[in-house]
């Protein structure tokens, strides 16, 4: 069978390369490097280690991707025509090693794969900062590397800046998390003889330092929660789990579902507050306020043994993707409107609706104008809706005029009420407005004018009160003319 063994040449320091690295590489099998940018090499030219390096394909390519394919490819015509053969790589070969990882996840039914290990670039680092990484270390690839990707709870070892574009890139990244002024390590050259460390904030990275192929990055994980100025989701699940422990707070360990269903409703109303008004700080608060909210049931729930946080998570994660098979599933669609379709037939099927009716009665738990809105649009997807806005309209004539004779004869005076809200929402829908949206709008404007009346009045040195109702309505004219 043919075989590639893949060695490690440690992190730069001929002390580091190992005995079996050093006598696989002097035994006659061709070897081939990744690449020649690694100070070990020096000690093969040394040594008479013949090899052949992949350095020219660097060149020949844009992407790293196409890099690393280029140089698999290669190892493969290389063991198909030598039987056997040595693939050479810098550091440890299972550590931050791409062309190392596809070949190992390639299946080669003829090719059999050796790992002779190295010392990686992770525990000189971890000597040079004096860490241990039993307290938590992920190691990330600084190309790509994306906000999400962050722990702030774990040493964080950041790998391929070797650019000032890299670093720039970096820099943003860890700023969105951590802060400009957080300190990380500027690591360059570990396990060297000439190895330093610079203790620098965020926002110098891509300034004075100069990074190269044998630099990464150390970000310490930030200390505990009480002393924290940013915080992720596990902090929050800590601190709730903490209020409702023995020894937090007697309020919050009170709570159960039922007391907190009002505040779940009025925090969403809260955030769409925010939304209609353009208010973005407002809103980042808001939106924490209905994640405690998700958190706060969550660990109730929790401790009664019913479900925990994972369980919502999982549950969210898996309707997203069941929904979006034109995504996940590449199910393709041709237009907008049937990921729309395609979202309602997946929910309706999930939920085993089988009747029109049954959806229209799985439609509940939202505020009226809502529901009667998606009430009637459920209705028009099987052709009962109106044809034009006439219809609507004289609805609305026909439904005050009953809302009217219910008045006079003192009889059924809330349904025709009803009937009436119905009726307006009707058209809102024709009219592609969502009334709830619009309500609260009228809403917002009607408090904007009598805020505006009360100060007139205050200029006035009157209270609303002491005015006559024609008196009110030219302050209220007044109102709608200054908007």
């Amino acid at each position: 069978m043919k075989k590639i063994y893949i060695i490690g040449l440690g992190p730069g320091n001929i002390n580091s390369l190992t005995i079996g690295a050093i006598e696989k590489m002097k035994d006659g099998t061709k070897n081939y490097l990744r690449t020649k940018e690694h100070p070990t090499v020096d000690y093969l030219d040394r040594n008479d280690v013949t090899y052949e390096s992949f350095d020219d394909i660097y060149c020949q390519s844009e992407k790293f991707e196409e890099v690393y394919e280029t140089i698999v490819e290669k190892l493969v015509e290389h063991v198909n025509t030598y039987g056997e053969i040595n693939y050479i790589v810098p550091g440890n070969p299972m550590v931050a090693e791409k062309t190392v990882k596809i070949l190992l996840n390639r299946e080669f039914l003829d090719i059999e794969m050796e790992i002779i290990s190295g010392i990686s670039f992770i525990e000189p680092m971890l000597e040079l900062v004096k860490a241990d990484p039993i307290d938590g270390l992920q190691i990330l690839d600084g190309i790509g590397l994306e906000m999400e990707h962050l722990n702030i709870n774990a040493d964080t070892i950041i790998t391929q800046v070797y650019s000032k574009y890299i670093l720039s890139e970096v820099k943003l990244r860890l700023s969105e998390i951590y802060g400009d002024e957080y300190m990380v390590y500027f690591i360059k050259n570990a396990g060297m003889k000439d190895e330093s460390k610079d203790l620098v904030p965020i926002f110098e990275l891509d300034r004075n330092l100069e990074p190269d192929l044998l630099t990464s990055l150390y970000i310490p994980k930030m200390g505990k929660i009480s002393e924290k100025e940013k915080f992720s989701f596990q902090d929050i699940l800590e601190i709730m789990s903490v209020l409702r422990s023995e020894n937090g707070c007697n309020w919050d360990k009170e709570q159960t579902h039922e007391s907190m269903r009002g505040a779940m409703i009025e925090e969403a109303y809260e955030v769409a507050d925010a939304i209609d008004n353009n208010d973005v700080d407002n809103l980042v608060e808001e939106l924490g306020d209905v994640l405690l909210q998700v958190v706060f049931h969550s660990q109730i729930a929790k401790e009664a043994g019913d479900f925990n946080i994972y369980e919502v998570i999982s549950s969210l994660g898996e309707k997203l993707i069941y929904r979006h098979p034109h995504v996940f599933s590449n199910k393709k669609l041709e237009k907008d409107t049937d990921m729309v379709y395609n979202w309602d037939v997946l929910k309706y099927e999930k939920r085993d609706l089988k009747t029109h009716s049954s959806i229209l009665k799985d439609i509940k738990g939202l505020p009226s104008l809502l529901t009667s809105y998606k009430i009637q649009r459920e209705a028009a997807k099987v052709g009962f809706d109106w044809e034009t806005l006439e219809g609507p309209l004289d609805k609305i004539s026909e439904e005050l005029l009953e809302v009217k004779q219910a008045i006079s004869e003192e009889e059924n005076i809330e349904g025709e009420i009803g009937d009436l809200l119905f009726s307006v929402v009707n058209l809102s829908r024709l009219l592609k407005i969502d009334p709830e949206v619009a309500l609260n709008k009228t809403i917002n404007k009607f408090i904007t004018r009598f805020d505006y009346m009360e100060k007139e009045a205050s200029k006035m040195e009157k209270d609303l009160k002491e005015l006559s109702l024609s008196q009110l309505d030219s302050l209220w004219d007044l109102a709608k003319k200054s908007e």
